[in-house]
């Protein structure tokens, strides 16, 4: 059962060290996820999940990333690998990189300080329809153990002419309507978000938030919006679920 969730954008700019001086522009941001994380902590789980966006299936795509993968930032001129939690004693530690999305919430937890609890990944093929997206979750979830999860994901990247995507007149109200929706844990609004409208704007979060929706149905948790930005033109939003 789905015992808490938190969402987080996933920049590899969330890292200072790879912001480098624009490090400080996403401070707010670093503390908002900061507190989401608290939330999850508070729900004591069994199992926490790292759930972000993926390539397809592959050395470091989509799929499940077992205790103790790793992922590196060198891709952005940083010598820094994180893991997510540590590989159960007497197994070697795994060889599948993690995807740049988990690799952030890998070191947003080792920030956090997050031990005791075991930690998996499971990286969502962006472009995985809504419908497979809410059974992935309801699967991660289906157990018995109390499941917390830390969903990784950003809204659009079309919000301003500099945005990666440029400017798309539709990203406002796409990002204003998720947000909504993972501020007030509604999960037919996200169920509903447009899997085509959210890849055509670059929403790398619109597939880990229907995962979320999926593993959510029957937990009945509230949710609490932490933060909201667009810097860069990229859609950024914090949140917690209990």
């Amino acid at each position: 059962m789905l015992a808490a969730a938190a969402v987080c954008p996933c920049p590899p700019l969330l890292v200072p060290e790879v912001a480098a001086g624009a490090a400080p522009e996403l401070d707010a941001a670093r503390a908002a996820c900061l507190d989401a994380l608290g939330v999850l902590a508070a729900a004591r789980p069994d199992l926490l999940i790292v759930a972000g966006p993926a390539g397809p299936a592959g050395p470091d795509g989509s799929g499940p990333f077992p205790p103790g993968s790793a992922g590196s930032f060198a891709g952005f001129g940083v010598d820094l690998t994180v893991r997510l939690g540590e590989a159960p004693a007497g197994t070697p530690a795994p060889d599948r990189a993690l995807p740049a999305s988990l690799a952030v919430g890998a070191w947003l937890l080792e920030r956090a300080g997050w031990a005791g609890t075991p930690v998996e990944g499971f990286g969502v093929d962006e472009r995985l329809d809504a419908g497979s997206c809410l059974r992935a979750g309801a699967g991660l979830a289906g157990g018995p153990q109390r499941v917390a999860l830390l969903v990784m994901g950003d809204g659009s990247a079309c919000r301003t002419v500099k945005a990666p995507g440029y400017l798309d007149e539709r990203a406002a109200d796409f990002d204003a309507e998720a947000a909504r929706a993972l501020g007030s844990a509604d999960l037919a609004a996200l169920s509903a978000l447009d899997a085509s409208l959210a890849y055509g704007l670059k929403a790398s979060g619109r597939a880990p938030w229907q995962v979320l929706a999926g593993a959510a149905q029957g937990a009945e948790l509230g949710g609490k919006l932490l933060h909201e930005d667009a810097p860069y033109g990229v859609g950024y939003v914090v949140a917690a679920w209990s």
